[in-house]
């Protein structure tokens, strides 16, 4: 077997490849006595149709045959022979066969070269502090009394900052189109309403009517914007927004928390557990970063393209998991898909060195690691271990899985010897 070998690019190569005359008339010749046991015509009892008229009307197919035994063999002896390591199934083309002569074809692939990721003890990473204040506690239990809140109906006086009004509203704009609304809620103060509206119902009384006009500034933020609207508000009714108190009492409205300590208690744990979680996410993003930094040379383009339709089809499953339909979302997946290239980049760069980390550190992953993370997905999945590894077999998951539990070996590695740098502590609260 011939053999030429094209560096196109650092990543880019080609095998120019030819399978001698004997080796491709052989196998013509295995392949054709297939045809010949299994071949039915008329005329000839099964088996005993003359070979030169099995290649005549098999013709197409024998040579199909023959190119789909050779050619995958001949290029996987041609990248042992070189060491080389493609990163995805190579694309052949300009494919000659003729019986007789030599079988010629191009297998055109993508690898990647060797590289050096550097000395890992010259990272230097930043790890946000994970302590939560007393006033980020305040905020999560100030946000559950708002979302406890009741509404009270008011009596005996008028609108006042912070009602919510009852109304009947209509709005009629410089065209003299009315927008009518038979039932409407505003909250005095809420954002959405029109500049200077609120000032116009404080002092009404339930019972009682308005009619005001307000310009719209250019800078509104919607059609509406720069001109005149003129509202006809009748109130049918005031309410208060109460929050209850913080006691004992709400603890327990709140969930299963014997007093007010126990419930601040659990909103801390629960911060400081999110607070270490962002913290962990951050130092890998910072550490992945620095590695993606180092790779110098072409990425190959079949790998960024496969993490770019990985990226879209993640969002789409998202959004199903939400029963929304990725059709009917009303995203431009073509924009949204080539809007991922270059975070494609970062995720490709990273995952590369950090193969290339775990190829020289010789790290491993045993059938326990595997079952492990199986058991974990399946808890978080509500499914059993058996059940989630026979999908990952049936959808060829488990070298992904694998692949991704090796690299996760080569970022404790790499942190493990990085350099950690504390930041101050900031202030969260955002259950």
């Amino acid at each position: 077997m011939k053999t030429a070998f094209t560096d196109v690019s650092e990543t880019q190569k080609t095998l120019t490849i030819e399978i001698p005359p004997d080796v491709v008339d052989a196998e013509i010749e295995r392949v054709a006595r297939g045809y010949t046991k299994r071949a039915r015509l008329p005329g000839f009892r099964p088996g005993k149709v003359p070979q030169t008229l099995i290649r005549q009307r098999f013709k197409d197919e024998i040579l199909h045959d023959v190119m789909h035994g050779l050619i995958p063999r001949a290029v996987e002896a041609a990248l042992q022979e070189r060491g080389l390591e493609p990163v995805e199934t190579p694309n052949i083309k300009d494919v000659e066969l003729t019986e007789g002569h030599p079988l010629k074809f191009t297998a055109a692939f993508e690898t990647v070269p060797p590289f050096d990721p550097g000395d890992l003890s010259s990272l230097t990473v930043r790890q946000s502090s994970t302590r939560v204040t007393d006033e980020a506690v305040d905020e999560v239990l100030q946000r559950l009394r708002e979302r406890a809140a009741k509404y009270e109906t008011v009596e005996g006086r008028p609108i006042a900052a912070g009602d919510t009004v009852a109304a009947q509203l209509d709005r009629t704009g410089p065209d003299g189109r009315v927008d009518h609304h038979d039932e409407v809620s505003v909250q005095l103060g809420a954002p959405g309403n029109p500049p200077g509206f609120d000032a116009h119902l404080i002092g009404l009384n339930a019972g009682e009517s308005a009619t005001f006009t307000v310009h719209l500034p250019d800078d509104y933020g919607s059609e509406l914007a720069g001109t005149d609207q003129t509202y006809a508000i009748a109130v049918q009714g005031i309410r208060r927004r109460v929050l209850p108190d913080l006691d004992d009492e709400f603890a327990k409205d709140v969930g299963a928390f014997e007093s007010l300590p126990a419930l601040r208690d659990r909103i801390r744990a629960d911060l400081e557990e999110e607070a270490r979680d962002n913290a962990r996410r951050q130092v890998r993003a910072d550490l992945l970063r620095q590695l993606a930094e180092r790779v110098t040379f072409e990425l190959p383009a079949s790998l960024i393209e496969r993490e770019m339709d990985r990226r879209l089809e993640e969002l789409a499953r998202q959004l199903t998991a939400q029963h929304v339909d990725p059709q009917q979302a009303g995203i431009d997946w073509a924009q949204f898909r080539e809007a991922q290239r270059e975070p494609a980049r970062g995720a490709v760069a990273g995952a590369l060195v950090l193969d290339e980390i775990a190829r020289r550190e010789r790290l491993t992953v045993g059938p326990e690691d595997v079952d492990t993370e199986i058991e974990r997905f399946a808890a978080r999945a509500g499914r059993t271990p058996a059940a989630l590894r026979a999908q990952l077999e049936k959808e060829g998951g488990l070298s992904r899985l694998h692949a991704g539990l090796r690299r996760e070996k080569a970022v404790d590695l790499a942190l493990s010897r990085a350099k950690m740098i504390s930041e101050p502590a900031k202030d969260t609260g955002d259950l």
